[in-house]
């Protein structure tokens, strides 16, 4: 649903918006309460939930309040320079730590690095970042380790129906962010990407999501099936090899590196929490504390990077592909652990016949 202009949402929206995340704040945490005390054991579901959602209320709303604090401090826009820049990425950061951090013990997620590029191979540049798109949480937690390990200010390629979030909303346009709007709304998406990438700092990192939305098992047979009814046979074949991937699409990534050549591109992947795919799912499974979500980056430098559109699609596909491997691999251990830690069948008794 398309957001309300602007207008509408920073003059109605937002200053409604603080007392009410506040009262649904309370009744969350209330909930949480009566939830503790009705059913004192068990793993606390109802409570964490609830806890969860009173937490993120509240952080949202207090973004609201911050960004008025800081404009009235630098109420010129000709004004602002980096002291404005900066307060508001320290701003996102510790609403990020603060969520990931409190997610550990509201509902066990923990994020488990096997691997993040070296630093030294990126200074100086700035990012393109690639990420696998699965499972709750997953775009905070990439955010926020660009921040806290990377030391990279994110500038993040997100749906506009997100401008629905009144706190995200306010920051996240304060900072360099490429909202998009809806397909077929009439705009160049490719070029509102584009023009974002030739605005990067050597200290910024865009996080650009490749499939597009979060992968879910309908959502990938899907994806395959409309391949396949184009006639898009080579597509759908290597789609069909990558079950745990979405087809990546391409025009942003290409738009992004054709503004920037000099962009240094780093992928992520991960897995854990990506076959959580509906409430119920998400339900049953808190706490989530055996099962991580594991992460990789790696870093594809530009100087190995193909320079024409067409090698570089066939070089995003390849990465894919390396990612849904991964996955793969990933799974496949987790599977062996479950199958070691099972306990052995207790042996039958009784007399035997005959």
């Amino acid at each position: 649903m398309k957001p309300p202009p602007l207008l509408v949402r920073r003059a109605v929206i937002d200053p409604v918006w603080v007392p009410l995340a506040v009262v649904l704040a309370a009744l969350f945490a209330a909930v949480a309460v009566i939830g503790l005390v009705v059913l004192p054991l068990g793993r606390h579901r109802l409570p964490r939930f609830a806890l969860s959602a009173a937490l993120y209320l509240l952080l949202d709303a207090s973004l609201v309040p911050g960004c008025a604090l800081l404009w009235l401090r630098h109420p010129a826009p000709g004004r602002r320079g980096q002291d404005w820049a900066d307060a508001h990425e320290r701003m996102l950061h510790r609403m990020l730590r603060l969520l990931v951090r409190a997610a550990k013990p509201l509902l066990g997620f923990e994020v488990e690095l096997e691997e993040l590029p070296d630093q030294a191979d990126l200074a100086g540049r700035p990012l393109l970042v690639l990420a696998r798109h699965g499972g709750p949480g997953d775009s905070f937690a990439i955010a926020e380790l660009l921040l806290t390990r990377l030391h990279r200010r994110p500038v993040i390629v997100l749906k506009e129906v997100l401008r629905w979030d009144p706190g995200l909303d306010l920051l996240l346009s304060r900072m360099p962010s490429c909202f998009l709007p809806a397909r077929g709304a009439g705009h160049d998406l490719p070029a509102l990407i584009a023009h974002a990438a030739r605005g990067l700092g050597d200290q910024d990192a865009m996080l650009i999501f490749p499939e597009g939305g979060n992968w879910t098992p309908h959502r990938y047979r899907r994806a395959l099936n409309k391949l396949r009814a184009r006639g898009r046979r080579v597509a759908a074949a290597r789609a069909a090899a990558n079950p745990h991937v979405l087809p990546p699409q391409p025009a942003g990534v290409l738009a992004c590196l054709d503004a920037r050549p000099d962009i240094e591109v780093v992928v992520v992947a991960h897995t854990g929490l990506d076959d959580l795919v509906s409430a119920a799912q998400m339900w049953r499974a808190v706490p989530v504390s055996d099962r991580p979500m594991v992460m990789r980056w790696w870093h594809l430098p530009a100087s190995e990077r193909p320079a024409d559109a067409t090698s570089q699609q066939e070089w995003l596909q390849v990465q894919w592909a390396i990612v849904d491997s991964w996955i793969d691999a990933r799974k496949a251990a987790r599977r062996r652990e479950q199958q070691q830690v099972m306990p052995a069948p207790r042996p039958t008794t009784g007399t035997p016949a005959g």
